[in-house]
């Protein structure tokens, strides 16, 4: 017998059975390498330190040149900050004496922090920043010391005018700025992602134990997942010093890499323990294991890093850095999988099953042989029983489904959200944001033109500024004031212009058009030698959707491309490659439609705890793209590398689909449960783009691995027949990177009388 297992085990190729034979033969080093790499790892990390993506890269085009004009000038912008002063029933007006007494209030509390600089009162001549109805009134000023890092110190000045407000019952007295928006937006993006981090590791571990029954099975993927996470944070230190990385990166990674890790122990753990249950030994049920799971992992691993490096193509830094964070975790999850798991294993043997949780624990199964680990799950069976009975029927069904559920995409409006769109009412920086808008056009997200000149005094320059500062307002752009700041010995000159709109994006992006294509022409393009490039929270967002919308292109590209060759490779089937792309596009569209029906229209938003907001945060399809298509392939290869594996084992065309879809569902449903469960978490938080997030997520993969892999995939599989395994002959010359699924026999299930029943 251990001679005929030698056989076995030299009849499977490939790099994922070797690494496991090693692994479990040399177990105790492969354990140490691996707490080794993930040590050193964290701490070149820490002696490093991380460079994070700064606003010069965040964007291309007039936002990346006016931030470098800025930066090479040496110009330190500071954080300016604005205190609302309102009259709540509409009775005070700017003149009366209690309004003025609340005004001077706030400019002596401001400066009594010693945090503020350049404090300017809305009864000055130069500034007069009173309402038209005089019911409203801003006190301005600006942060002291670097305004990267203002809202670290903005808490003070907050307080300080919070003291004011209670002072003054008849009036509004609110504070709203860079800084205090900034900390604002910290504090809340802080809190979300740890609410959701928290969250993330007890929920995957609870399902964990629903699937295994067993504590120590349970706990070997949340482990296998944290220490992967935790060496890709050090990686990541070494590796932005080449491309800079963000908070943004670190919590995709941490999502990815919890996702991506639970997904491929699970893999590795259900079919070690179905090989056992069937009746082999350990050793063997090992080796099956790596030769059968650790391959669909390695193939699934290097198609999720394939689609991450996908958004490498965007020229976005906050992008690249997601993507390169992502494809490392995952990198670092399926070389992990596939050695120090297997050495586990082989260290643990029978002790993996160690801390059974009564009526949960397989236990009648692995006794009587008649268990899902076995026979697969009955529910699927029955489903796969209908599916296969008509698959015609059932392919039309599930497409035209899909395609319905889809539809809604083709409407698919994109924008970055306003402060308004994002929190709604939670937070009550939005209702100043509204109120400052409401009383000053624009006044909240001014645009901003940074003016580079040889000489920024000269006649010629001086006048070109003073045309535009007219145009802004006589063009219908902006309804003032306009205020220009000029910093002579840098030659450069800020021009700050509230847009017409305010914070109603599509009517601001008009002004931003009128400033950008007919005001600056007819002004400083008339100068030679000028450079004008308008920036601002408007312009941004607008440089930043259409870089995504430019970059779509190659970025599908890309991803398609490589993942069908991939596939082809792997399988050395023309069909299956182009089937799996097919499959996937119908999952994402899905998506796509469900996150427009549920944001954009508001259909049913009251149901995750959303809200219309008219429009899909910019990043987000491209995001959600690149994800689920990596996410995707990791159900599709682990059931197809299974129905071609009992196909090459001699079993018929619908006998191996059955058998490779209904002996997959059990693991298939228990990842998708961890990912859709860790993926709605995001759901409930208070911001809208991470609640689309969280359900866009969340819906794809619900949909991937009941709609596409239980029903579609097999129904299109019977349909096609022997055709699945079409490669022409041309194509035949390809590497084949297949390993030989025949060799990994059937076993025993059991023993009766000396007699051995096999599967």
């Amino acid at each position: 017998m251990a001679r005929d297992g030698e056989q076995r085990e030299r009849r499977v190729r490939g790099f994922a059975a070797r690494a496991g034979g090693w692994s479990a033969r040399h177990r105790w080093a492969a354990v140490g390498i691996w707490v080794l790499f993930v040590v050193v790892a964290m701490g070149l990390g820490s002696v490093a330190g991380r460079v994070d993506v700064s606003e010069d890269d965040q964007l291309k085009g007039e936002t990346s040149q006016a931030a470098r004009i800025v930066d090479d000038a040496g110009v330190d912008e500071p954080a300016g900050e604005t205190v609302l002063v309102q009259s709540k029933n509409g009775e005070l007006r700017a003149t009366a004496p209690e309004f003025k007494r609340a005004v001077a209030d706030v400019v002596a509390a401001v400066q009594g922090t010693g945090a503020v600089t350049d404090v300017r009162s809305p009864y000055a001549a130069e500034t007069r920043t009173i309402s038209k109805d005089g019911r409203t009134a801003l006190v301005q000023f600006d942060m002291r010391g670097d305004p990267e890092t203002a809202a670290d110190r903005v808490e003070p000045v907050q307080k300080a005018v919070a003291g004011v407000a209670d002072k003054h019952d008849a009036l509004r007295v609110e504070e709203i700025g860079a800084a205090s928006m900034n900390k604002t937006f910290d504090d809340a993006f802080g809190d979300d992602f740890q609410k959701a981090e928290y969250s993330a590791v007890p929920v995957a571990l609870g399902i964990l134990l629903i699937a295994f029954g067993a504590l120590v099975a349970a706990l070997l993927p949340v482990a296998l997942a944290i220490t992967a996470i935790m060496a890709t944070m050090g990686l990541m230190g070494v590796v932005s010093h080449l491309q800079p990385m963000s908070e943004t990166a670190n919590s995709v990674m941490l999502l990815v890499g919890l996702a991506v890790g639970v997904d491929y122990c699970l893999f590795y753990l259900r079919r070690e323990r179905e090989e056992r249950m069937k009746g082999r030994d350990p050793g063997t049920a090992l080796r099956v294991a790596a030769a059968t799971s650790g391959r669909a992992i390695i193939v699934s691993g290097v198609t999720v890093c394939v689609a991450m490096a996908g958004m490498m193509f965007t020229g976005l830094a906050e992008f690249q850095a997601m993507g390169l964070a992502s494809l490392m975790v995952v990198a670092v999850a399926m070389v992990g999988s596939v050695t120090v798991l297997p050495a586990l294993l082989s260290l643990l043997g029978e002790r993996v099953e160690k801390g059974r949780i009564p009526f949960l624990h397989p236990t009648k199964r692995r006794g009587g042989g008649n268990g899902d680990a076995v026979s697969g799950s009955r529910f699927w069976s029955r489903v796969l029983s209908l599916v296969l009975a008509r698959p015609a029927v059932s392919v039309v069904v599930a497409v035209g489904a899909l395609l319905a559920i889809a539809a809604p995409a083709l409407g698919m409006k994109t924008q970055n959200l306003t402060l308004d769109q994002e929190f709604g009412d939670s937070l009550p920086i939005v209702a100043t944001y509204d109120r400052v808008n409401a009383a000053f056009p624009g006044g909240s997200d001014p645009a901003e033109v940074v003016v580079k000149a040889d000489d920024i005094d000269s006649g010629e320059v001086r006048a070109a500024i003073a045309d535009f500062r007219a145009q802004s307002v006589s063009s219908g752009a902006s309804r003032g004031p306009v205020e220009i700041t000029v910093h002579h010995d840098e030659n450069v000159a800020i021009i700050d212009v509230p847009l017409v709109g305010g914070s109603d994006q599509d009517k601001a992006e008009k002004s931003l058009a009128l400033l950008r294509d007919e005001v600056r022409p007819d002004t400083f393009g008339k100068v030679d030698g000028v450079e004008a490039p308008i920036t601002g929270q408007v312009a941004g967002s607008k440089d930043f959707n259409d870089q995504i919308v430019g970059s779509v292109v190659p970025v599908f590209a890309f991803v398609v491309v490589f993942a069908f060759l991939l596939m082809l490779l792997s399988f050395r089937s023309l069909t299956v490659a182009i089937t799996s792309i097919v499959l996937n596009l119908l999952s994402v569209g899905a998506a796509y439609g469900i996150l427009v029906a549920v944001f954009q229209h508001g259909w049913g938003a009251s149901l995750v705890g959303a809200e219309g907001v008219g429009a899909i945060v910019t990043w987000l399809p491209l995001f959600l793209f690149v994800i689920l298509f990596g996410l995707s392939m990791d159900y599709h290869v682990f059931v197809v590398s299974r129905i071609k594996e009992a196909r090459a084992q001699g079993r018929t065309n619908e006998a191996a689909i059955r058998h490779g879809v209904v002996t997959t569902a059990g693991v298939v449903t228990s990842a998708a449960v961890i990912m859709v469960a860790v993926f709605s978490i995001f759901g409930t938080l208070s911001m809208q783009s991470m609640k689309q997030m969280g359900v866009g997520l969340a819906a794809a993969i619900l949909i991937d691995a009941t709609v596409i892999r239980g029903v579609l995939l097999p129904a299109v599989m019977a349909l096609l027949g022997e055709r699945n395994w079409y490669l022409p002959r041309w194509l035949r010359r390809m590497p084949d990177l297949t390993h030989d699924e025949a060799g990994v026999e059937p076993a025993p299930r059991a023993r009766k009388g000396g007699e051995e029943l096999r599967v």
